[in-house]
């Protein structure tokens, strides 16, 4: 999910979600509340209300503290996700590394690699599906290897290489003035070696001589191994979202 459909946009924004629904054999639709929007409470109960999705994927600014006890009196099980926090950085303004020789930006990546590097790096990944007990855990990491793929297919992907082969994997949209990070990860024997701060400056140094103007990214709140590494380079964080569950009654 971009920033701009949450921060920026004007209207909130629902529809179905084919390929998660494929992915987890459920009808799954998404409704995003964006911090832009200025929308009130009772226009998330009406969306709520047409839905006839087996599971309706809410997301809305964080500042709306009171918005959850009204989500679980609209006849559907409430289940909280976690939240999605976004970081920002001015391009070319980061904190980063200085090169070294053991590492270097990596070409591209075959099919069987990205499955490889992401089954591997993202195994253990708690995202937000995790919270659901109907939605397969496997199906969800699996959708990380998809979601990959894409960007490879589209040369969205930037690579670390070191000696032992792929260390490091960032898989990219660029819109204009903005480049965004939606994957990022190290491979788990590479970790701890300050790796991801060479992946950062790949990222970054891929933004800058495009023109972009910032680079934004996001994770989840209870990642915080990794907000760390952005405040380090240089990231701010400038906005979050909570995800809710709400699965219909009965389920199915």
């Amino acid at each position: 999910m971009n920033r701009h459909d949450v921060v920026e946009s004007e209207a909130v924004r629902t529809g179905p979600s084919p390929l998660e629904s494929a992915r987890f054999g459920r009808s799954i639709e998404r409704l995003t509340v964006p911090a832009g929007s200025g929308a009130p409470f009772p226009e998330v109960r009406e969306a709520v209300a047409r839905s006839e999705a087996d599971v309706v994927i809410l997301r809305y600014p964080a500042e709306h503290v009171g918005w959850f006890a009204g989500l679980t009196a609209l006849g559907r099980t409430a289940v909280l996700a976690d939240t999605l926090v976004y970081w920002r950085l001015r391009a070319g303004e980061g904190r980063a590394p200085e090169p070294v020789p053991h590492l270097a930006a990596g070409g591209p990546l075959g099919a069987d690699e990205v499955r490889a590097f992401v089954r591997e790096t993202f195994a253990a990944y708690g995202n937000h599906y995790a919270a659901n007990p109907l939605l397969d855990p496997a199906a969800a990491s699996e959708g990380y290897v998809e979601w990959a793929l894409m960007s490879a297919a589209r040369d969205a992907c930037v690579v670390v290489r070191g000696a032992a082969g792929v260390q490091a994997l960032a898989t990219v949209e660029e819109d204009g003035a903005r480049t965004e990070i939606l994957l990022a990860g190290v491979a788990p024997a590479a970790q701890g070696r300050g790796v991801y701060a060479h992946l950062l400056r790949e990222v970054e140094d891929r933004a800058v001589s495009r023109g972009a103007a910032e680079i934004v990214i996001s994770t989840q709140g209870h990642n915080t191994r990794v907000q760390r590494a952005w405040a380090r380079y240089g990231f701010e964080p400038v906005h979050t979202l909570v995800t809710v569950h709400l699965i219909r009654n009965p389920p199915w």
